[in-house]
């Protein structure tokens, strides 16, 4: 077991040492104030649970239960969560207990509120700012994602019943952590606990992010996490393949890598860098594309100081502005396949490795789902059956690891305003589920694993 069992618990109640260990890790967390979660009293028989621990990793469901309440009691379940700016973010759902008085949420429909039916996670993807274009923001993997849950009565201005704190964490214990300035790579690097040997991933984001490159790590992969923009994007003028290529490297002389070449994990921006390191450097044999282009974005592409792909420029009036004041950012970049923007395909069937491609069909950053279909003729006229395609209905832009809080708008690092992302909520949420098992399971397949080749590097 990675975490001890821990039940939450209100107080007042008899408990036993599980519920006593809960409660003590309750009070001393350093749980964040979430306004109205303050109790001055709170029922002494109704009990508010996490199954199967109040303690998991940010990619585990929680079961929540609530019992000891009235037959048939009406009340309201909220949860909030502060973020790495400092921004709260919170849900709330109401719920009829059955006849016993219990309320399971993986059993029993929301009636209204943040989201209506049964969504048994519905509380943590829900959550959202009371101010627009905020994104939920957690990129460093030391700090848990910290959750109050919390039940409230219908009458009595919402007196609490009972609240428990979940604790989110990125990192499982054994991880390492390593801050890597090596040469001109500037990333983290995660490695599982054990021997090994391990796969390999190049985890490709636009702007630094630990997130996603620490939760593979809990799942046995050797992941360093870089960005393409380590600067303001204004200051970037041009991308070198080489500082990814010196970052496969350092990926494959680390002591616990098995696999004789790595995966790459990408998103928007990303992805097209993720295709050009699969099609122009040697050791990639697997890359995941998420909602990204079939080209060059913004800036031309070097390699061996040599310019191997023209950019694929933005017309701004094409950016569509709405009422909210986050614009459609969609149909702003130019067509890829328009004959002036040939020289900005990436030649993907040069790729020796496999491809999966993801796609939100709503998604308003980029039109994913047409780059997608261009990229499957591409490979098919060539030959190719090295790919998997995905699509997405009603799924939005921002495709994460699963049960953060869903992001309508958000301010754009690139573009430099507010831009709206796409997707319906509930559809966006299970999508993000199911993508993110789809993506461990490729990579596993296509990166083969040798221990006589870590053992060589010791």
């Amino acid at each position: 077991m990675l975490f001890p069992l821990a039940l939450a618990c209100h107080a007042g109640q008899k408990v036993g040492l599980a519920c006593l260990l809960c409660y003590s890790h309750i009070t001393q967390s350093k749980a964040v104030q979430t306004g109205s979660l303050v109790p001055e009293e709170m029922s002494s028989q109704v009990r508010l649970r996490l199954l199967p621990r109040a303690r998991c990793l940010f990619d585990e469901p929680v079961q929540v239960k609530v019992a000891g309440l009235r037959s048939r009691q009406v009340v309201t379940l909220r949860a909030g969560s502060t973020d790495e700016k400092g921004v709260l973010f919170r849900s709330s759902a109401t719920y009829r207990a059955d006849e016993t008085g219990a309320i399971d949420l993986d059993r029993d429909p929301s009636l209204s509120g943040s989201y209506v039916g049964v969504e048994p996670m519905g509380l943590l993807w829900s959550m959202k700012a009371d101010t627009l274009h905020k994104r939920f923001q957690k990129t460093n993997s030391l700090n848990p994602h910290v959750v109050k849950f919390s039940v409230h009565e219908e009458e009595s201005e919402g007196r609490i019943l009972a609240e428990a704190t979940n604790e989110r964490c990125l990192t499982r214990q054994g991880v390492s952590r390593l801050p890597v300035k090596e040469g001109n790579i500037r990333g983290v690097l995660f490695t599982p606990p054990g021997e090994g040997p391990f796969p390999a991933v190049l985890d490709v984001c636009t702007f630094m992010c630990e997130k996603r490159a620490s939760l593979l790590a809990n799942r046995g992969f050797v992941v360093l996490a870089v960005a393409v923009y380590n600067e303001e994007p204004d200051n970037v003028k041009n991308i070198h393949l080489d500082y990814f290529e010196e970052a496969v490297g350092f990926l494959l002389r680390q002591t616990k890598v098995g696999s004789k070449g790595v995966g790459v994990v990408s998103r928007s921006k990303g992805g097209d860098i993720a295709l050009s390191i699969a099609a122009f450097l040697p050791g990639v044999e697997a890359a995941v594309w998420i909602n990204g282009c079939n080209g060059n974005l913004a800036v031309p592409l070097y390699y061996k100081n040599c310019q191997i792909l023209s950019p694929i420029l933005f017309d701004h009036s094409k950016v569509i502005p709405t009422d909210s004041g986050a614009s459609i950012v969609k149909y702003g970049a130019k067509n890829p396949l328009a004959e002036e923007n040939k020289a900005s395909l990436v030649p993907i069937e040069r790729a020796k490795g496999h491809f999966l491609f993801a796609a939100g069909e709503e998604d308003l950053q980029w039109d994913s789902k047409a780059y997608m279909g261009q990229m499957v003729d591409r490979l098919k006229r060539h030959g190719k059956e090295n790919f998997e395609s995905l699509s997405y209905p009603r799924a939005g832009h921002l495709l994460e690891p699963p049960y953060g809080p869903y992001c309508l708008s958000s301010f754009h690092g690139v573009v430099d305003i507010p831009v709206l992302w796409g997707g319906e909520p509930r559809s966006h949420a299970a999508a993000e589920v199911h993508l993110w098992k789809k993506i461990q399971e490729f990579l596993r397949t296509h990166l083969s694993c040798d221990a006589t080749r870590s053992k060589a590097k010791l």
